[in-house]
């Protein structure tokens, strides 16, 4: 089991930054890959970036450039940088984690971009 709370949301103005936390339940050198993805009201949620094990990351093409994605692993924690905020940036954030076949979700923090 994998337990995850996120942090860092609020409200900003558009070409603002945010930085969202993810802090793990236990140790994410055991964590395959973490992510944060994103939900808009009555949208499909969306991959926004991810971190593999190795280091490597990928990131959606609309928050390319934009966004960045890091790991502190004696905090067991992931981050999600934001800037350059856009109003269309406006959406729940969810971390996940992605363990031996499982995937674990947190609760979501909710970014709003204003214009």
């Amino acid at each position: 089991q994998v337990q995850l709370v996120e942090s860092g949301g609020g409200l900003v103005q558009a070409g603002g930054s945010l930085r969202l936390s993810c802090a793990a339940s236990r140790s994410i050198f055991s964590i395959n890959a973490m992510g944060w993805y994103r939900q808009a009201p009555g949208n499909q949620r969306e991959l926004v970036a991810v971190i593999s094990t190795d280091g490597s990351t990928n990131y959606a093409d609309s928050v390319k450039g934009r966004f960045t994605i890091s790991r502190d692993y004696a905090k067991s924690t992931v981050y999600l940088q934001m800037n350059s905020l856009k109003p269309e940036d406006t959406s729940v954030y969810y971390c996940n984690a992605h363990r031996y076949d499982m995937d674990y979700w947190g609760k979501g923090t909710l970014v709003t971009v204003s214009s």
